[in-house]
């Protein structure tokens, strides 16, 4: 402390220090063991009992695939044996045919024979009368009958196409492996699991009375904008009981609709290629297209207007992002030039995540496409191997909570899949007795609706705790 290298410096006691370290040491051995080796148990648990249900879950798959082939077996056993009772009568009628023309045949020979005896006699006999009164037989036994030659049936079998049989067969799931490593807070870790349910459960069954049910949009519980494939768009209440009718100005079902913050309705009108907006039954538009149709639309927090469209070739899809009117953003391609969205017209709901990433279900694809709001890609996910979900992914509506998860309608297998914001499943809703689920939104107070394609139902599910 005297000396003048040290002159001029601030002094701190050990004791101090050393208070400051053992609260640091103390802090830090209760969070790693309270929170920090707790979640790396669940995660070593979760792994090792995955492993150890590995066996039985492929043992489930092939099992499965041996049904399959034991079915097979038994259609092409039952289309074997009609062949053959097909041949067998035929055989018969091969037969009959050749008795018929044996049988006379055979009674010519017997006339032949007796008129033969009858020759021998009148030869032999003196009788002048019976050799003139003699006929001749031969013309009439010159003129041969037709010869009878029944060509044999022929089996003419198909070329076997391994392909196609391959295909016809079935379809195995690749594995869900997300095209960039995931990286997961061990907040994330410790709360995502545990705040879904076991069970989700079905709250209420609405009627909307669509004939084909594709869109919902969840503005506040009681205000639920809904559409099908007709030009009504109907608003309910939690209720079920309607508010309001609004129809489209094209007089055709719109691609879809979303809602603004302030409550105006937004409709995408692909015959007409406009977005517009309805305020008080007014219509204000919003974007008109050229070269280009309008599919479907997602409110961002910012206030912006994102829309899926594809070109009038249905060669090309992309996502532009619009700050009112003007376009601010487009997204079509990949860091290397690829398409990043599926060239066609099959619908590619949309909707925008808590970390403003921008997520694609692209129904025509199979894949989920998630970007950052940079528009670089991020991850894909093209469904969850399952025994039980045996149809292909085909996704079709998309919206995501207050956790970030992300849920998607899963039409041809029935239910939701729920994936946390890097693109790993979590789990299914397939226990509330889904049919074609199409179209899908959480409301502000954490309920999901959906609505069913076929069914005109909107079903509300209890799914997080």
């Amino acid at each position: 402390m005297a000396s003048k290298q040290h002159k001029g410096h601030c002094f701190v006691e050990i004791l101090e220090v050393y208070k400051t370290k053992r609260e640091v040491v103390e802090k830090d051995k209760v969070e790693l063991e309270n929170h920090i080796s707790p979640t790396y148990e669940k995660i070593a648990f979760d792994l090792e009992e995955q492993l150890t249900n590995l066996d039985g879950g492929y043992k489930k798959l092939t099992t499965t695939m041996s049904k399959q082939g034991e079915q097979w077996h038994r259609e092409i056993d039952i289309i074997i044996n009609k062949m053959k009772t097909e041949i067998s009568e035929i055989k018969v009628k091969h037969r009959d045919i050749l008795q018929k023309h044996l049988n006379e045949i055979k009674q010519i020979q017997s006339l032949i024979k007796q008129t033969l005896l009858d020759l021998g006699e009148l030869e032999k006999s003196t009788e002048i009368s019976r050799t003139i009164e003699y006929s001749s037989k031969i013309r009439e036994f010159s003129k041969l009958p037709p010869k009878v030659n029944v060509s044999m049936p022929i089996f003419i079998p198909k070329t076997i196409n391994s392909e196609k049989l391959y295909s016809l067969f079935g379809q195995i799931t690749p594995l869900s492996t997300p095209t960039e490593e995931n990286i997961l807070s061990l907040n994330q870790l410790n709360t995502t699991v545990e705040e879904l349910l076991d069970e989700p459960k079905l709250v209420a069954t609405m009627k909307t009375g669509h004939n084909i049910f594709r869109c919902i949009a969840c503005h506040s519980e009681n205000r639920i904008w809904t559409s099908g494939e007709t030009n009504e768009i109907k608003c309910f209440n939690s209720k079920g009981s309607l508010l309001q009718t609004v129809y489209t100005k094209s007089g055709v079902f719109p691609n879809d609709i979303t809602v603004y913050s302030d409550g105006d309705l937004i409709v995408s009108d692909g015959g007409k290629k406009t977005v517009y907006k309805v305020n008080i039954g007014q219509t204000e538009e919003l974007i008109r297209l050229e070269e280009w149709r309008p599919l479907n639309l997602c409110v961002t927090t910012t206030g912006d207007l994102l829309v899926t469209m594809y070109s009038d070739d249905k060669t090309q899809s992309k996502v532009v992002c619009y700050s009112g009117t003007a376009a601010k953003q487009t997204i079509q391609f990949d860091n290397i030039g690829k398409p990043l969205y599926s060239g066609n017209s099959t619908v590619k709901y949309i909707t925008e995540n808590r970390n403003h990433d921008i997520c694609v279900a692209d129904c025509g694809a199979g894949a989920l496409v998630v970007v950052n709001q940079d528009g670089k890609l991020r991850w894909r996910y093209t469904g969850h191997p399952s025994t039980t979900k045996i149809q292909p992914f085909r996704p079709r509506g998309i919206t995501t909570d207050s956790q970030s998860r992300i849920l998607t309608a899963d039409i041809d297998n029935h239910c939701i899949h729920i994936l946390d914001q890097n693109g790993q499943f979590l789990r299914y809703i397939d226990n509330c007795d889904l049919k074609n689920p199409s179209g899908v939104s959480v409301d502000n107070n954490g309920y999901l609706f959906v609505c069913e394609l076929k069914q005109s139902n909107v079903k509300k599910i209890k799914y997080s705790k």
